[in-house]
């Protein structure tokens, strides 16, 4: 049982320091700015919905956290990349404190329910409603899946706030190990202001609506 806990502690050390180490690069190497357009960075339970472009969508942006929300913010990733090894497991958990779920169902389990568990323990999460990498250049936005809105529809009175990540496609191509030294910039939006009567086509349009929307800002 002690050397258990030893191990834990070990490992969680270990996890904060990769995490401090990987912040450091990760805005080293993507030029990375913030830029807090639609809201301030408020220690407030959201979730913050980004555009998938890559595998370091989520550490850039939890990177542009201040380090009190990031301490309460998990991000949410898919168990198939993150889950393969033992050293990505590592990554994801300890390093990052984030939640891995099923993108390919198996069995009736709702893939949501991690999700669900941490929002009711009070936690932000990093959420990508594309559910997949989007690698075609021609498109902005891939359709969204149906899980932001059920997520709406459960926890009503957690701030929905739109992130847009710039460059990611240049800055982290397909097939690469390093990310290439090119300007990037995370844009946090206005919360999303949802009315009730809103269906589900109607409220994932909406939020692509406004997501898209803050492309523009990075010329303003």
């Amino acid at each position: 049982m002690n050397y258990q806990k030893n191990e834990n502690r070990i490992n969680a050390g270990i996890g904060r320091f990769i995490a401090f180490l990987t912040r450091r690069s990760a805005r080293l190497l993507t030029g990375a700015r913030s830029r807090w357009y639609g809201c301030k960075p408020e220690q407030k339970q959201r979730i913050y919905y980004a555009n998938h472009n890559s595998h370091i969508d989520f550490i850039l942006l939890w990177s542009s956290l201040p380090k009190q929300i990031r301490r309460q913010t998990k991000p949410i990733a898919a168990s198939d990349y993150w889950m393969k090894d033992g050293f990505r497991r590592f990554l994801i958990q300890d390093t990052f404190n984030g939640v891995t779920i099923q993108r390919n169902r198996e069995n009736q389990s709702d893939p949501l329910q991690p999700i669900k568990e941490v929002l009711a323990d009070g936690y932000s999460i990093i959420f990508f409603p594309e559910g997949t990498r989007n690698l075609n250049d021609d498109v902005e936005l891939l359709e969204f899946k149906s899980g932001l809105y059920h997520l709406n529809q459960q926890f009503p009175d957690v701030e929905i706030v739109p992130v847009w990540i710039s460059n990611l496609k240049r800055v982290m191509p397909k097939g690469a190990i390093i990310p290439l030294p090119l300007l990037s910039t995370v844009i946090f939006g206005c919360p999303l202001i949802i009315s009730a009567d809103m269906n589900k086509a109607e409220f994932l349009q909406y939020a692509a609506n406004e997501l898209i929307k803050l492309k523009e800002v990075e010329f303003q």
